[in-house]
């Protein structure tokens, strides 16, 4: 999808189309989800800091993101891909490999097929897409990259090799910012040098890399379309402005975090046999801890009390705290899930209040109906006298 999350938002705000517009939290040391392409066109970009983007584009529209919404609009969009083939291979929320061969027959050729689903998701989502075509996974890949905003581009086979021929070595997976330094200071700057390029240089170069690059750079890539029914995990993380040791701000964080996690949990349809926390130190070394749970859950309490354990089993922590996130892992569909039986009341209020959250919601925007805890406070009023 194109700027997936801005789109998203643009639907109930169409006021806001062809304008220079940011997704994240405006905030602290929050980064950019999601950038509008006017607001690209300033050098804003996904996962830089807010504050640098605000910088080269102040007059952007910041809009806080709604996970819960995105997920919704994504199990629609993967729905339309499955209706054209079993074969589905999720990357992310708003991105899939789609196998088409086996839709030959019935749905037209490839570059039928790619028209097809654009137009699907522009009638039926009201958001556009960009599709590449190609014969391999990885060079599919590059052409709806290529292709962005909006657009169609279709590699044949045979053109491969030639195509990838023109491209920058930067274009490969694999060949980031470290390996780009190493190939330049050889000479290396584009794909058809590296293809030119013998495997045993290549190797002592840049290691096991090397013998990677060198593969796609003719546009081998044999890796199959996998289907994959279920996310690895769904969560959400928070940088802190300042670090701190605080226990209350870090279970307060925790809070906000497992019911973030949980309405998306919800609206994906998803339960959580597993529930993982991550702490980032002062000094950016990190920690996981996880406990798998005896009954999958999908409420934001039940995760948020596993985590304040998981937290205090830690102990004394040796430093001030950078980020911390909460993961749901392990997922199941909900529907099959098994449901626990309790005499606890309040684990089944629980669960209906945080339906009754997601209902609201879903209407009048995130974080409207939140726990106490989680509201933020009011500027004191003033009197006279």
């Amino acid at each position: 999808m194109d700027a997936f999350f801005v789109a998203v938002e643009q639907l109930e705000r169409p006021d806001l189309v062809g304008k220079p517009m940011i997704v994240g939290f405006p905030h602290g040391r929050s980064v950019v989800l999601s950038a509008s392409y006017e607001a690209r066109a300033f050098g804003v970009r996904s996962a830089m800091p807010m504050a640098a983007a605000i910088r080269l584009c102040p007059q952007a529209v910041i809009c806080e993101p709604r996970h819960q919404r995105y997920y919704e609009v994504s199990k629609q969009l993967m729905a339309i891909f499955e209706s054209m083939t079993d074969k589905v291979e999720p990357l992310s929320v708003d991105e899939a490999f789609l196998d088409v061969s086996g839709a030959r027959l019935r749905l037209g050729s490839p570059l039928e097929i790619a028209r097809l689903i654009r137009r699907r998701v522009r009638a039926e989502l009201g958001i556009t897409a960009s599709v590449g075509v190609a014969a391999s996974k990885f060079v599919a890949k590059i052409a709806s990259t290529r292709c962005k905003p909006d657009g169609l581009l279709l590699i044949p086979a045979e053109e491969t090799v030639a195509y990838l021929h023109t491209l920058p070595a930067q274009a490969l997976w694999g060949v980031g910012a470290k390996t780009t330094k190493v190939l330049e200071s050889r000479g290396i700057h584009t794909v058809e040098q590296i293809a030119k390029t013998p495997v045993a240089l290549l190797r002592r170069m840049l290691g096991a890399t090397g013998e990677h690059v060198h593969r796609l750079s003719w546009g081998i890539d044999p890796r199959p379309v996998t289907a994959l029914r279920v996310d690895k995990s769904i969560g959400a993380e928070e940088t802190f402005g300042e670090d701190t040791t605080d226990d209350v701000l870090l279970h307060r964080e925790l809070l906000r975090l497992a019911h973030r996690t949980g309405s998306r949990l919800r609206a994906a349809g998803y339960s959580a046999r597993t529930v993982a926390i991550k702490l980032r130190y002062e000094d950016f070394s990190t920690i996981t801890r996880s406990r798998t749970v005896p009954v999958p859950v999908d409420s934001a309490q039940l995760m948020y009390q596993e985590a304040v354990k998981l937290l205090r089993n830690l102990g004394d922590r040796p430093m001030a705290v950078r980020l911390i996130g909460l993961r749901a892992e392990n997922l199941e569909s909900s529907a099959q899930a098994a449901v626990q039986l309790s005499f606890e009341r309040s684990e089944d209020n629980w669960r209906s209040a945080e339906a009754v959250m997601d209902a609201v919601g879903h209407r009048f925007g995130a974080e409207q109906v939140v726990p106490a805890r989680l509201l933020r406070k009011a500027p004191p009023k003033l009197t006279d006298g």
